[in-house]
């Protein structure tokens, strides 16, 4: 496999408590995460390099391993295979690289070398490496010359230059030996025990009485504001959990516009759309229209030559008495920068904004 194709293989994570890494296993027509990424989350969404989010259902976790397998809903027939590589293929000073999200930013590839093949932390053996790790980098693959898996990056130590760790193949091989009997529609436990797959509720594993881990079945219970701003993304015809972009965020695309909405400050609920670039000439025509227009309750801004639609209410002011008068705002955002960014382009020459899915 070409070097090039590795972020055809390599997604993003994201979930209401935040995001990571994951890659897709053609053989196993299955996507490879942290068990820590997704813990909580039974649904998440997955996004390729496109921009372009899948819906993803936590079909197997393993706590022990810190590794989950997720069933996405999409066909991905036409990516590449990726292999694994044997379980003692590393040396130290053999070259490696991470791939992932960092930060939720867009997809890096960072290089580096084999401190240990297997280094002993907390009782378990990882791959130390000093490539750069950081957050978000947490269930991407490390690969090594040959472009194979050698491990699942996950970060064990904070604070940590130039120490960068991942889980060992093997570990990943183990779990997958049980693929066959997973149910690709119900959320299930291995146990460490006796790797007996769990898919009830239980507090023991009823095949070999292993204490499972305390709450490994619950989901993260939504906030009530969460609550709120989900109903009104459920009635933009987009599937919140793709919208989900962190606490009490969501970033999505209605038509070509990305809307971004989330809490400034434990204090306003914002919603935002950068909508259009100003066109490199003759602006005049466009700034009068701005700035003569009456867009209530929405403001139009610019910041460079970024032209952005926002709505802001504070938090106190949702009540129960004006919440469906803020839910049908948020709609009709999302709706309005979905109308303005075309009408922007034909009437005033801008450019769409790179935030933008549109056909050229």
């Amino acid at each position: 496999m070409e070097q090039n194709n590795i972020y055809q293989l390599v997604f993003k994570v994201t979930h209401a408590g935040g995001s990571g890494s994951c890659f897709y296993l053609k053989d196993y027509d299955l996507f490879v995460t942290n068990y820590h990424v997704v813990k909580g989350f039974h649904a998440v969404a997955v996004h390729d390099n496109d921009r372009n989010p899948y819906l993803a259902k936590v079909v197997l976790v393993n706590p022990s391993l810190d590794i989950a397998l997720l069933s996405v809903d999409g066909d991905f027939s036409a990516l590449p295979s990726l292999n694994l590589a044997g379980d003692n293929s590393l040396s130290i000073g053999g070259k490696v690289c991470v791939a992932g999200y960092p930060y939720g930013m867009p997809f890096t590839v960072t290089e580096g070398s084999v401190s240990s093949p297997k280094q002993l932390v907390d009782g378990k053996y990882y791959i130390q490496t000093d490539a750069a790790v950081n957050p978000g980098n947490s269930g991407g693959p490390i690969f090594n010359e040959k472009n194979e898996v050698v491990g699942v990056t996950v970060s064990k130590l904070s604070n940590a230059d130039n120490m960068g760790f991942g889980i060992r193949v093997e570990a990943l091989r183990k779990l997958l030996e049980f693929v066959e009997a997973v149910d690709r529609t119900a959320f299930q436990v291995q146990c460490d025990s006796c790797d007996e797959l769990i898919s009830e509720e239980e507090e023991f594993c009823p095949s070999c009485g292993e204490k499972l881990p305390e709450g490994i079945f619950e989901e993260r219970e939504p906030s009530s504001l969460s609550t709120f701003c989900e109903r009104a993304i459920r009635e933009m015809g987009v599937n919140p959990i793709l919208a989900r972009d962190g606490y009490d965020s969501w970033t999505f695309h209605k038509g070509s516009s990305e809307v971004r909405i989330f809490v400034y400050e434990n204090t306003y609920l914002f919603a935002v759309s950068p909508i259009n670039l100003l066109p490199k000439k003759e602006v005049e025509r466009v700034l009068d229209y701005i700035l003569g227009e009456d867009f209530s309750p929405y403001k139009l801004g610019i910041e460079g030559r970024q032209i952005y639609i926002a709505y802001r209410v504070h938090l106190s002011d949702i009540t129960d008495a004006s919440e469906d008068e803020i839910l049908t705002n948020l709609v009709n955002l999302a709706l309005k920068a979905d109308e303005m960014d075309n009408m922007m382009v034909e009437e005033f020459g801008c450019e769409f904004s790179e935030y933008s899915k549109h056909e050229d």
